[in-house]
């Protein structure tokens, strides 16, 4: 069964350690942070044999070859964006596997915030590594691509079975809420969930990893198929400029 360990790094980031037991394997999903990784590591008493790098972001990859460095580890990373990625041994894309001693995660294409950026889906294991695609109640800036783009994304993560656990690179989740409440006001799910938010940040707890279940009742990112949230942002029948609408709604928010 796989470990995953779970760390801040950085000033809002996540750092993850995915370790299989059975070979010994560990993957880095992203480097923010080189020295924090390594420490991490270290301190779990395992050693770095892979990163998976989600998008070229130096707050995903800037630890890549510090961490090659003192480990070895190769280095798997989208081949849409395999130029801005330090030190890739592997470009992947949409349909393709890597392993992880006998898991194996499916690489995902999910672009928009930036146009190589992928996910990593381990079926087995009911989790995925999103990086900036999808947040807690939120989803990336669409920096590189289109709202068509990165809405077509969302589906893809939407289509992933809904007790698979997200793994997203910030917390950012309170201030999501925030927003997301200006957007669904009498949904139900949405205030529950808004109050444990609250809750759970009152206490420096976590909000991430987060059931994709819940974020397809609550994520408006992740809702703008919903013919009532359509209607309410008035793109009735447009599920695209729903999007657009809702993500310039929290660009400007």
């Amino acid at each position: 069964m796989l470990k995953i360990h779970q760390f801040p790094c950085l000033s809002d980031n996540y750092g993850y350690l995915a370790h299989d037991p059975a070979s010994g394997e560990t993957a880095a999903i992203d480097t923010p942070d080189a020295d924090k990784y390594l420490a991490e590591a270290e301190a779990q008493g395992w050693t770095i044999t892979q990163i998976w790098n989600t998008h070229w972001h130096p707050d995903h990859a800037g630890g890549n070859l510090k961490i090659k460095a003192a480990t070895g580890a190769a280095i798997i990373g989208p081949k849409g964006e395999a130029e801005k990625i330090p030190g890739l041994d592997r470009e992947v894309g949409g349909g393709d596997t890597v392993s992880l001693g006998d898991l194996t995660a499916h690489v995902i294409d999910v672009p928009g915030h930036t146009l190589g950026h992928i996910a990593y889906h381990i079926p087995t294991e009911k989790t995925a590594f999103v990086g900036d695609a999808v947040f807690a109640l939120g989803c990336g800036r669409v920096f590189e691509g289109t709202m068509a783009m990165m809405w077509e994304s969302m589906k893809r993560v939407k289509a992933l079975p809904a007790d698979t656990l997200l793994y997203c690179a910030h917390e950012y989740t309170e201030a999501n809420a925030r927003f997301a409440k200006t957007i669904e006001t009498e949904n139900a799910a949405l205030a529950d969930y808004v109050a444990e938010v609250n809750a759970r940040r009152a206490k420096g707890e976590r909000t991430v990893p987060m059931p994709l279940a819940r974020e397809l009742a609550t994520n408006p990112f992740l809702r703008a198929d919903v013919p009532e949230l359509q209607a309410a942002m008035g793109h009735a029948g447009d599920a695209v400029a729903t999007f657009a609408e809702i993500r310039g709604r929290k660009d400007r928010f």
